[in-house]
């Protein structure tokens, strides 16, 4: 696995990686706003530094000349935002983390590559996208298919129309919106599992898209932690839990890692179907969501 942007920052196959060096290259100019404000010699010492003396993380750097944070979730060193620049450049990987801390590295020692593996054609990128789409979702759309990336749509559409015209998708339209989807998926039985339960993320690919998880399930989810506290429906990192194919209520969790103890802050109800029985399944997948947060 390496680490990346997609949606957001997503543990992703390695096998995958040249898919993503395109925007190693290029994407990253597009947020000029963040990384406009790192200097050439911030970068020269991280990268200098690393390269003398191998992987390091912000806390190992112990000589920045402190300055004022922009916002809450800001670094008060230059390294940061410079180390961070270099990640999205692709001449930095995360090699390890722990936590929120993350040990970054060389890209090509980390890998003992010689030279990087080809970056794939546009083209291929363009099929990775739509396979992984179409895996992932079952029915996509214009929009999931080309998530946060909207200037692929003429040549994600002209693809798309290709494989249709040879029957390799067939056009659905749900909700007044066109998606597509292979034959074999939409000839397959669907029989929900009521006993299933996701507690999700609200980074999870499922959740993220707001638009999308309206138009299937009905619910629109709301991320709070930037909100002041008197503006939250849900809480500060409120987690929708799927159950079958609703999704059943909305937990705002935290770890006490003193205690050891996962709390629930606020539970709130999004379906009044089954409430007893649903509040079980739920209680047991907190337990076992507990214990995969703890260790």
């Amino acid at each position: 696995m390496f680490e990346y942007w997609t949606h957001a920052l997503s543990y992703v196959p390695t096998r995958d990686l040249r898919f993503y060096l395109r925007a190693m290259k290029r994407d990253w100019k597009a947020r000029s706003a963040w990384f406009g404000a790192v200097a050439a010699g911030d970068l020269r010492k991280v990268l200098g530094r690393i390269r003398r003396h191998g992987p390091l993380t912000i806390r190992d750097i112990d000589d920045d000349v402190l300055v004022e944070k922009e916002h809450e979730w800001a670094s008060r060193k230059p390294s940061k935002r410079a180390l961070q620049l270099a990640f999205y450049r692709g001449v930095l990987t995360v090699s390890a983390r722990a936590g929120m801390v993350k040990t970054y590295e060389l890209m090509t020692r980390h890998f003992g590559w010689d030279r990087p593996p080809r970056p794939a054609s546009e083209r291929q990128i363009l099929e990775f996208l739509l396979e992984r789409a179409l895996r992932a979702q079952g029915l996509v759309s214009m929009d999931s298919a080309c998530y946060m990336d909207p200037r692929r749509m003429p040549a994600m559409r002209r693809l798309i129309d290709s494989r249709a015209r040879r029957g390799q998708l067939i056009p659905v339209e749900f909700e007044g919106v066109q998606h597509w989807a292979r034959p074999e998926t939409l000839e397959a039985p669907l029989e929900a599992d009521d006993e299933l339960v996701h507690i999700l993320s609200p980074f999870d690919p499922l959740v993220h898209p707001r638009r999308r998880l309206q138009r299937f399930f009905g619910y629109q989810h709301r991320f709070e932690a930037y909100m002041s506290k008197e503006k939250r429906l849900f809480g500060y990192f409120a987690q929708p839990v799927l159950v079958g194919d609703e999704i059943a209520a909305v937990l705002d969790l935290k770890t006490d890692r003193v205690r050891r103890t996962l709390l629930v802050q606020k539970w709130t109800w999004i379906s009044d179907r089954s409430r007893r029985a649903r509040k079980r399944q739920i209680e047991d997948a907190l337990h076992r969501f507990e214990r995969f947060q703890l260790g």
